[in-house]
């Protein structure tokens, strides 16, 4: 390229315009400057309204940070106390008792149960849905406190006119389960006059509550994930009849664990949260199963049920347990416990378990027994009570009602509780005294009129309930006709300290009268103590103790802290003179006063009773199987009306028995026969034979004139000349 030198000049870029064409550069333009507002003028009103603002709102975030750094104090010292998780399952203070029957099934508890630390996890997924649907939908979006639910609850309480905290309390899951806790405030027996005055303490409502709630229940949220909050709650909640937890619950109504309920189930355990005694299914099964049904609703509403899943539900609601529909044997149960050392009973701080002796079918099939006679045979209306007591030979229990109202805890029981005049079921005792000191139900024995010089008292005569008089009788039909003046007589030929040891040596627990009237059954006792002592008739002449204990252990412990509490003890009269005495009951069945009490195909020996004025008519006999014994009266001891022991108790006895023998073979009783005792050989006198020449029977000093009045002082002239005799 020419140029200069040579040299290249520098590089200069195109214009890419022409002067002409270069764009002009942006007109700057100026700023337009707002003009300053001028300060708009507030009325004197507005002004002052603006400056209480200013205040109130200084105020508020003050005070608000106060309460945060309070709120949050607190929390901090919650959160610091609380223990972990596996502390705060079990909150019961006191122990259980679970009673087991003759088959090992479960069938009363008493006291508060625990039914074993169940978790969120592996209780029944419908269970955990419906206590969240029914308690705290939103439980697992909140922090611990539910200012929607508070609100609501203060609206709906004063809609109904309640306090703003009176009723529906807002509380969410973890305020329930802050209450359940007591706020982390341990039970102190110093503290505390009792138990429920803590309790009630603790579920206290009212403002200071809630805001204690509030802290504590924060610090649980910090502490504990969802999971553990709801598994401390589902433990620790009281769902009626003791029931202590979601599993004992559910062990106690349903009889399956918490990890095998189906919705309907679920519904009605979780229903149970609002109101645990009123909604408890052993108290009222129908308004349980009403409430949950509004259960159902609130998991069909919130989705934890599909449509076809709500309406089975519904159809086919819950109902309770065999055990727990029969609650059976609540006389015995409460005779149990009453047998039992308290601090393993009504004070324990263990779980304990009573193996016992119950037979639920036999307690069913007394209970219908005494349903069915009441409804068909007594008038309506009647207030005659009854009671019943069904026991092996041995003395164990097999079933136990003390009064017509069965499916009670706690009541007065009958058949252990009340000492009544026991009558003429008195009499086989003294028949057993005349049996074992040589008798035979061959002896003859006199009945006719009869009068007796008690000591003290004078002249005693007793009369037949016929008011007539057979004359010379064999025993056994004096026992089976029950007739008075022979049996006083065979009283006085054996004596009636005789009379005494045996009956109180076969069990007869009260004290017996003094005197001859002894053997008329004057003596106060106990259905179970009566029942007992024939046990003892049964099973060849020893005595029996009533048990309803097989044994007791500790929950959890392999070897048993007691044994059985009774049975058969020391021989009483010899096993000829029992087998004697069961035929003669049998007798007294077959063809005597007993004879409503028989059942085809089944030998049966038995004695009825009916004391002065009937304000007592009983019934106590046995198959080869079992002994029952019935006793019916009013508790205020007036008479009954046409009623004796023959009557309506032997109705009631041949029905207990005849459900209980049902598909038993028949078994002779173990008695002995006639053939048996009349070659025996030997002659035994009685007090039905002639009174020997020279002599007058003596009983504890006091001359016994027999016969008429005639009679009588033909016996004491003769007896004087006799002693005239013998002086010259």
């Amino acid at each position: 390229m020419a140029g200069t030198g040579g040299r290249q000049g520098p590089l200069v870029a195109d214009k890419r315009y022409s002067a002409a064409a270069k764009p002009a550069a942006p007109k700057k333009t100026a700023k337009r400057r707002k003009a300053p507002r001028a300060p708009r003028k507030r009325g004197p009103i507005m002004a002052l309204l603006h400056l209480i603002w200013r205040a109130i709102w200084g105020v508020a975030w003050r005070a608000g940070a106060v309460v945060a750094m309070i709120v949050g104090l607190a929390t901090f010292y919650f959160y610091a106390g609380l223990p972990e998780v596996s502390a705060l399952l079990d909150g019961r203070y006191r122990g259980s008792v679970t009673m087991l029957d003759r088959n090992n099934q479960v069938f009363a508890w008493r006291g508060e149960t625990f039914g074993g630390q169940i978790t969120a996890e592996n209780v029944s997924p419908h269970l955990k849905n419906a206590v969240i649907a029914t308690e705290d939908r939103r439980f697992y979006r909140h922090f611990g406190v539910s200012p929607r639910g508070i609100a609501s609850a203060i609206k709906i309480n004063l809609s109904e006119g309640r306090g703003p905290l009176e009723g529906n309390g807002g509380s969410t899951i973890t305020q329930q389960v802050a209450k359940l806790l007591c706020l982390g405030v341990e039970y102190d027996p110093k503290v505390w006059k009792t138990e429920a005055a803590y309790e009630d303490d603790c579920r206290s409502g009212g403002v200071k509550r809630k805001i204690k709630e509030i802290p504590y229940a924060l610090a649980m949220e910090v502490k504990y994930s969802k999971e553990e909050i709801l598994t401390i709650y589902l433990n620790r909640a009281y769902l009626g009849a003791g029931a202590r937890g979601f599993e004992a619950a559910a062990q106690r109504y349903f009889g399956i664990s918490a990890a095998n309920v189906n919705p309907q189930q679920a519904a009605m355990l979780a229903g149970l949260l609002k109101a645990p005694s009123r909604y408890a299914p052993t108290t009222n099964l129908t308004r349980s199963q009403e409430r949950a049904g509004m259960v159902l609703a609130l998991m069909h509403e919130q989705d934890y049920l599909d449509d076809r899943e709500w309406q089975a539900a519904r159809s086919n609601p819950a109902t309770l347990s065999e055990a727990a529909q029969a609650r059976a044997g609540g006389y015995f149960a409460d005779w149990v416990m009453d047998t039992t050392p308290d601090f393993l009973s009504q004070e324990t701080t263990e779980d304990v378990i009573i193996h016992t002796t119950l037979d639920q079918r036999i307690q069913r099939a007394a209970e219908e027994a005494l349903k069915s006679v009441f409804e068909t045979k007594v008038k309506e209306g009647s207030e005659a009570e009854a009671a019943i007591v069904v026991m092996s030979a041995d003395g164990a229990v097999r079933a136990m009602i003390g009064g017509r109202a069965t499916k009670v805890s706690g009541a007065f029981n009958r058949a252990t509780q009340a000492k009544r005049q026991t009558g003429s079921t008195f009499k086989p005792f003294v028949y057993a005294a005349g049996l074992d000191t040589g008798m035979t139900p061959d002896t003859t024995v006199l009945d006719g009129p009869l009068t007796v010089n008690v000591r003290g008292s004078g002249p005693w005569t007793p009369q037949n309930y016929t008011k007539e008089f057979l004359g010379p009788i064999p025993l056994w039909m004096a026992l089976a006709q029950s007739i008075n003046t022979a049996t006083v007589r065979v009283g006085l030929e054996v004596g009636f300290d005789g009379v005494r040891k045996v009956a109180s040596d076969f069990g007869f627990a009260s004290e017996l009268a003094s005197g001859p009237a002894v053997v008329l059954g004057v003596s106060e006792s106990t259905l179970v103590e009566m029942t007992g002592a024939f046990a003892g008739i049964l099973n060849g002449g020893s005595s029996v103790k009533p048990f309803g204990m097989n044994e007791l252990r500790i929950k959890g412990d392999a070897e048993p802290l007691f044994g059985a509490g009774g049975g058969m003890g020391e021989r009483v009269i010899s096993e000829k003179a029992a087998r004697e005495l069961m035929w003669m009951m049998y007798q007294g069945v077959e063809q005597g006063t007993g004879r409503r009490a028989r059942i085809e195909g089944r030998q049966i020996a038995g004695k009825t009773g009916t004391t002065q004025a009937a304000r007592d008519a009983w019934f106590i006999g046995f198959t080869a199987d079992y002994v029952t014994g019935v006793w019916m009266g009013y508790d205020d001891n007036r008479p009954l009306s046409g009623v004796t022991g023959g009557g309506l108790p032997a109705d009631i006895w041949r029905e207990v028995m005849l459900r209980v023998e049902d598909g038993l073979p028949a078994r002779p009783l173990p008695m002995a026969t006639p053939s048996e005792w009349r070659n025996s050989g030997g002659q035994t006198w009685s007090s039905g034979d002639p009174i020997p020449e020279g002599g007058v029977p003596v009983v504890n000093g006091e001359l016994v004139l027999p016969g008429t009045e005639a009679d009588r002082n033909e016996t004491l002239g003769q007896a004087i000349e006799n002693l005239l005799r013998s002086l010259y």
